[in-house]
């Protein structure tokens, strides 16, 4: 909706009797429907009885009396005062929990989400909305509990489980089904979604299936040439045994936190990268020695692992039908890690690694388990325990550096990271402890941005040792605080061979001059990857088309066309209404910039960005009691965001309502002590009201900060002047002449003074 106006701007029953029917349906060129699991696992029966225990058959089914594990016997669970009912009847199960207005309101079960740790259950809030309960079903101590017990969530809250961050459609639907479809409408704001198939079936990972069934029930006359992109068998789509990545980028698509840029489940066998845009080693996600923290799914610990460099693969470890781990215990790990080997991995140090030689505890306890040192467990949703993937050695020696956490103290919770270290150190004398790390780099760069810290991000981004994932994130911190001499360094990395890189180094190319800039992205607009386009797109939106040669120019249309797309694909992303909006302004269409932001705040009230952003727009085109009203808004929304708090109050200055700002500027103040600017805010309002004492405590408090203004200066002498301390006075105003001579405050002071 938004888009369609800014953009005019920019771009000026048997497998075999089934598969009969589904032969007579082809037509010359087909594409292949999905035909549905049970139709494979009729001819396929072992892989589907693997399959129909696996967490993936789970992932999403209808509600049974054999899907709904959760207690509908008339059950409660009370959290923060909110009571939730758990019923069932007339075929349905229902729940009575505080709906979007915050008032009781009985939904029925539509869906159930998952098989254990925990099961989780979709109500339908608006028709086509499925909204996910944060009130959940332990499967293994079989009681209710709340997914975040230590929140007190309201309605409205964006995080609520009636808001966008819980709904269904847009976070989570396309990893749990077979063939999904968004189709979402951002102006009627309806969901239109659709699926092949609940749960994470066959088609899923083989690709849809009808062309394969019609080769299963041929008599020997099959044409692949009847269907798009079909092979001899009917297969549209095969994993490769020579080459892992197509298997690890397939399974990486829903095992990873990332970014998607279509609406839909994207077609099996796709890249990665022509899909998702990956989250690098950001602070929050993962600690900065790349360890997980945030529920990070596997994918980005893994591109970190020496395995995953070695060629390693999921189904080197996992049952890829059941889901489950090929072998038990140490077992899975000594397929290669032994004084045999693996054939497959030449490589490999040969070597006795269960045992006391290695692990230094005792066998067959769980300190003697791998996987307690190597992928430490962390827990997320209260009760899920899910292991790193990145498979490293224990480095409690870091931890004594940049305080990561370590798998020694993990299990030795009464000692210290420094007498880990130790040990580790005695035990392997020639071990790492003490080797530099990608991690101390990441520390530094995240607690604040010089030249050192600069140079040691570039040489991080340029090591052919380090993995991509990691060079990536050097160079996202670089983009942090970009500059023109950074983004001629780094201006190679635009050619690197990972997209990951590729991506991450258009970003800090924000800092060259338009023509470099230009000159250095628009090779990236024909870039194999989506997500690169769709990057390099974006950072040439201030770029006038006009400007480009008419072969180039037909690129750039080309690849603003899939950043649009991308972006509408995300219309009912509250991140992505912003980043709409900041598309807007970049292209001077103000209306479409506020009205983008307005939405983003409407869908999550706590945005406080989106609000400042909203409020700023209307005073900018000179409608200040909309942007006081909106500030209003956000602060019965935010009450303890000291930035709109400070922000209404200006507004409250600039139309003349002084008292009234007073109220918002005190309270900036207590949630904002150390803020200088809130102080010389509210001691400038207090001097004009006469609150002369209360005045020059506030601004005596600004003295020398960069908070200091010629009005903050002037404030102050009238102020002492008012409380006829002129002592006090004169050597401010000698300051105010002095520091800003072309004030005529200076004078003004002056002529206050030689009146008293």
């Amino acid at each position: 909706m938004i888009l369609s106006r800014v953009w005019p701007i920019l771009v000026a029953v048997s497998c075999a009797l089934c598969a009969v029917a589904f032969a007579q349906a082809g037509e010359p060129g087909k594409a292949p429907g999905h035909v549905g699991s049970e139709t494979c696992v009729g001819c396929h029966r072992d892989a589907g009885d693997a399959w129909r225990s696996s967490h993936h058959a789970w992932a999403w089914r209808s509600p049974t009396e054999a899907s709904v594990l959760g207690d509908f016997g008339n059950s409660s669970f009370e959290h923060r005062s909110a009571v939730s009912r758990f019923t069932k009847g007339g075929g349905g199960f229902f729940v009575e929990t505080d709906g979007p207005d915050g008032s009781l309101a009985k939904y029925e079960v539509k869906y159930t989400v998952g098989v254990t740790p925990l099961q989780q259950y979709l109500v339908e809030t608006e028709p086509g909305r499925l909204q996910q309960l944060d009130v959940t079903w332990d499967t293994e101590r079989h009681l209710w509990y709340h997914l975040y017990p230590e929140q007190d969530l309201k309605a409205g809250n964006g995080l609520h489980w009636t808001g966008p961050y819980k709904n269904w459609n847009a976070r989570c639907a396309e990893c749990h089904a077979t063939g999904f479809q968004k189709n979402y409408n951002p102006r009627s704001k309806i969901y239109a979604s659709k699926q092949a198939e609940i749960g994470v079936g066959c088609e899923a990972c083989h690709g849809p299936g009808e062309a394969h069934a019609a080769w299963a029930g041929n008599t020997g006359s099959f044409e692949p040439t009847r269907w798009q992109g079909a092979d001899e068998l009917g297969l549209t789509f095969a994993f490769d045994p020579a080459d892992p990545e197509v298997e690890i980028q397939h399974c990486a698509g829903c095992h990873s936190r990332r970014e998607p840029i279509g609406d839909a489940s994207p077609p099996v066998g796709a890249p990665f990268a022509d899909s998702y845009r990956l989250a690098v080693l950001r602070d929050g996600q993962y600690h900065p020695d790349g360890q997980i923290l945030d529920e990070v799914y596997v994918y980005g610990s893994f591109l970190q692992s020496k395995m995953y460099a070695q060629g390693v693969r999921c189904s080197n470890c996992h049952d890829v039908h059941s889901g489950e781990l090929k072998a038990a215990g140490n077992a899975v790990c000594t397929q290669c890690h032994s004084e045999v080997g693996n054939s497959e991995f030449p490589t490999l140090r040969r070597a006795v690694y269960d045992g006391l030689e290695h692990h230094f505890h005792e066998s067959g306890t769980p300190a003697a388990q791998c996987v307690n040192c190597h992928m430490p467990e962390r827990l997320y949703m209260v009760v899920d325990g899910r292991r790193d993937h990145s498979f490293r050695v224990p480095r409690p020696d870091l931890s004594t550096v940049i305080s990561v956490p370590n798998a020694c103290t993990d299990c030795h919770v009464d000692r210290k990271a420094a007498w880990a270290a130790d040990q580790v150190k005695a035990w392997y004398p020639d071990g790492r402890s003490g080797q530099p790390h990608y991690g101390q780099v990441i520390a530094r760069a995240r607690g604040g941005m010089d030249n050192t810290v600069q140079d040691q991000l570039v040489a991080l981004a340029l090591s052919p040792d380090q993995p991509g994932i990691v060079r990536a994130t050097a160079l996202t911190l670089l983009a942090s605080t970009p500059t023109a001499a950074v983004a001629d360094r780094t201006a190679a990395f635009l050619e690197d061979p990972d997209p990951l890189v590729r991506n991450a180094a258009i970003r800090v190319q924000s800092a060259a001059s338009p023509p470099v800039r230009a000159q250095r992205i628009v090779p990236r607009l024909s870039d194999e990857m989506r997500s690169v386009r769709v990057e390099a797109a974006r950072i040439l939106l201030d770029i006038p088309v006009a400007r480009y040669p008419p072969a180039i120019t037909r690129s750039v249309r080309a690849a603003m066309r899939e950043y649009q797309a991308s972006l509408m694909a995300k219309a009912d992303f509250p991140e992505a209404q912003l980043a709409i909006g900041g598309t807007a302004l970049a292209l001077r269409n103000l209306r479409a910039a506020e009205q983008a932001f307005g939405e983003a705040a409407a869908m999550d009230p706590q945005r406080g960005d989106a609000w400042m952003m909203v409020a700023r727009l209307q005073a900018q085109r000179g409608a200040l009691e909309e942007a006081r009203a909106t500030l209003e808004q956000a602060v019965a929304a935010n009450p303890s965001d000291g930035v709109l708090h400070q922000s209404l109050g200006n507004i409250l200055v600039m139309t003349g309502k002084n008292s009234e700002a007073v109220v918002p500027l005190e309270a900036a103040a207590l949630l904002m002590p150390d803020d200088a600017t809130i102080a010389a805010d509210l001691g400038v309002v207090l001097s004009k009201l006469g609150e002369h004492k209360r005045a020059v405590d506030a601004l005596q408090t600004v003295m020398g900060s960069s908070a200091e203004t010629a009005d903050t200066l002037y404030a102050l002498v009238v102020s002492f002047v008012a409380l006829g301390d002129l002592t006090a006075a004169e050597p401010i105003a000698g300051r105010l002449e002095a520091d800003y001579p072309a004030s005529p405050l200076g004078r003004q002071a002056r002529q206050l003074i030689g009146r008293r």
